[in-house]
């Protein structure tokens, strides 16, 4: 308050009534988080993977240091850094950061978010990142709200989804959107994730002294599928659960690493993009010969409990429209497995699925078992281009 004579002129300091709480202290809620929670990259120095959209000189990287960026829909599967993205975006551009689930939120929560966006914009300046997570479980009333706003830059959003946003997210949201597809990390990418994490004495595992066995890591970064989260969550496990020798070390070794991780981690779904993409795959290796191929993609679809029945009808389409006359025995042979795996059934039922992918039956018999397993123990596989679901326009 100031006075001059008769005059008196009173400020007051009026509170952003659509200002969300801030955040409880991250130091202390990380300490309680998981390891590849406690992990994520703070930049896009520490970002591993995805060199298609942020190396130097593409299109997501300059549009980021430029603080040029539209809105956004990252798809691809768990694991590959969509959420950390985000983060990083927000942090690099100076934006509040807004995070919505698609599971979890309504539409009064997100009238409240958009409000206090464009009360934001106008009072401060400061631009507003609304990152909805699973965004393709908002219904379509709840996407057509977003329209106004991020068509008139109150805010940007950050869809993420594991789904393929052309069908499962308004076709206007994506019209107004920059859409980018994230891959699986590969198997040295992991390993530099499981290194990093060791080593990091005040995110990671750096105090435990750890000396984990090369097999070890590879048997980690192999079973995880390309999913970062995975793979560190079960290297936080398994260092947790295992008793230091007498000079205080962990010794993180292969029969550790098989208990921590169970089983590969597979992405697939039943009725959704993977599966068609994988079923498309493992048609497209036995059309190009390609044997390790098509027993990986078929060990694959057995392993993540694909019904071997739509397996076996697949091959006796193969048979007939892809061999048909060029060799009139594959329809035989394929009959004849579709009727061995009714008759078996599972787990019996991989083996005739086995010998059937083989171009060689006769001589692959006594091998497509070990090959079987082979491939359930391999990393995982990017899919054939002209296999997988249309995601651009």
């Amino acid at each position: 308050m100031r006075c001059e004579g008769r005059l008196c002129t009173v400020f007051f300091l009026v509170p952003d009534l659509f200002e969300e709480q801030e955040d409880v202290d991250l130091v202390s809620a990380n300490s309680a988080a998981p390891l590849a929670t406690r992990m994520r990259p703070c930049s896009l120095k520490e970002f591993v993977g995805q060199e298609h959209i942020l190396g130097p000189g593409k299109l997501l990287r300059r549009a980021i240091e430029a603080d040029r960026l539209p809105s956004l829909i990252f798809s691809g599967p768990p694991g590959t850094g969509k959420t950390t993205l985000a983060h990083i975006i927000a942090d690099m551009t100076h934006a509040k950061f807004v995070r919505l689930s698609g599971v979890e939120s309504n539409v009064a929560e997100m009238r409240r978010v958009i409000a206090a966006a464009a009360n934001r914009l106008r009072t401060s300046g400061q631009k507003t990142i609304l990152f909805i997570d699973e965004i393709h479980h908002f219904n379509k009333a709840q996407q057509d709200i977003l329209l106004p706003d991020v068509e008139s830059g109150n805010l940007r959003l950050i869809g993420a989804t594991t789904y393929n946003p052309f069908f499962y997210v308004n076709s206007p949201l994506v019209s107004r959107s920059q859409v980018f597809q994230l891959k699986p990390l590969r198997v040295e990418q992991l390993e530099e994730l499981i290194d990093r994490a060791l080593t990091d004495k005040e995110r990671g595992l750096g105090n435990y002294h750890v000396k984990i066995d090369e097999d070890a890591r590879q048997h980690l970064a192999k079973l995880s599928d390309g999913d970062a989260r995975k793979c560190l969550n079960a290297l936080e496990i398994g260092v947790l659960t295992t008793q230091p020798d007498t000079d205080h070390v962990i010794h993180f070794t292969l029969a550790v690493a098989e208990e921590s991780i169970q089983q590969k981690a597979i992405v697939y779904d039943r009725a959704g993009d993977v599966h068609y993409d994988t079923i498309s795959a493992f048609i497209k290796s036995m059309r190009a010969s390609d044997e390790e191929g098509a027993m990986y993609w078929l060990a694959k679809m057995l392993h993540a409990g694909e019904d071997f029945r739509f397996i076996a009808r697949r091959i006796v389409i193969f048979a007939s429209e892809d061999v048909g006359l060029a060799d009139p025995e594959a329809l035989s042979l394929a009959i004849a497995t579709q009727q061995a795996v009714e008759f078996v059934g599972l787990p019996e039922a991989r083996i005739p699925l086995g010998h059937a992918t083989q171009k060689r039956v006769a001589k692959l018999t006594t091998h497509s078992t070990p090959r079987l397993k082979r491939s359930n123990r391999s990393g995982p596989r990017a899919f054939p281009s002209t296999s997988r679901t249309n995601i651009s326009r």
